[in-house]
């Protein structure tokens, strides 16, 4: 991640504003301004590590002389008690940086894990887990990243640099094929049109039009399979709709290439972390 992109500081420094808003007063009345401290984070779970970068980032925001060391990286699988980074530093300004640095790390660490477990779950198939852009708002880039670290694949950033016609799309423009038909007439060459499709029935009229990659929405295991012979290979084949981790493997097992879950970063839970202070390095 590169942490001197504009739109990772302008996140970090909204988070700290939205924390620290006129200044943090418990830390003011309690902690001399003279004081020095040490600290660790450590894992209080298993889990998968995304963020590390961005918690030092958000460190080094509030106050460029604190000293943030990583003992892990980002990928790395941990257990319950693991330090994964050590801190020095003027008290205040640790304390004062805390919450807004575990909020990302819990937070990163979270989707990586959960993205890594469904990533295990199709592993021996030939498909690939993504994302979707059901993302926390303003925490795409990061929520994203994180998917990346656990192992899994970015669908579209955005709605300006991929074409995804949805139910709602075909629903105004009047149809499977006539939608395809006017994405492919006016896309650059360079830009695949993928279509959401209900049934076999729009799974032929997505081929005839020329569909590049055909999403099959909530089909039942025996629609899949019956899609997947249908398209041989002729589109890219991705899967959506009741992925859970029960569902998944036989999900993949149908040959579909992509299957996009959305509870990556819609409902992954937070991994607890925890930031000691004075724990011994």
């Amino acid at each position: 991640m590169d942490l001197n992109s504009p739109q990772i500081k302008e996140i970090v420094k909204r988070a700290l504003a939205e924390d620290i808003g006129g200044g943090d007063i418990t830390t003011r009345l309690t902690v001399p301004s003279s004081a020095t401290a040490s600290g660790v984070i450590i894992a209080k779970e298993a889990g998968v590590i995304a963020g590390l970068e961005v918690a030092t980032l958000c460190f080094e925001t509030v106050d460029p002389s604190i000293k943030f060391v990583p003992l892990a990286r980002d990928g790395d699988r941990v257990s319950p008690g693991q330090k994964l980074a050590t801190i020095d530093g003027p008290a205040g300004s640790i304390l004062t940086a805390e919450r807004v640095a575990l909020n990302f790390l819990q937070r990163m660490s979270g989707v990586a894990t959960l993205t890594s477990e469904f990533v295990k779950s199709v592993s021996g198939t030939s498909a690939k887990i993504i994302d979707t852009r059901k993302t926390t708002p303003g925490l795409r880039a990061l929520e994203k990243h994180a998917v990346r670290v656990g192992g899994g694949s970015n669908h579209r950033f955005g709605l300006d640099d991929g074409i995804l016609i949805k139910d709602n799309h075909i629903a105004v423009a009047g149809g499977v094929g006539p939608a395809v038909r006017a994405a492919k007439a006016g896309a650059p060459h360079t830009l695949k049109v993928e279509v959401e499709v209900r049934n076999i029935a729009e799974t032929e009229e997505a081929l005839a039009s020329g569909a590049d990659a055909i999403l099959l929405d909530n089909m039942s295991l025996d629609e899949m399979r019956e899609a997947v012979k249908l398209i041989a290979g002729r589109a890219i084949i991705e899967a959506s709709g009741g992925v859970n981790a029960q569902t998944v493997t036989a999900i993949a097992e149908t040959g579909v290439d992509l299957i996009s879950v959305g509870m990556l970063t819609h409902s992954a839970k937070a991994l607890d972390l925890s930031l000691q202070m004075g724990y011994p390095k």
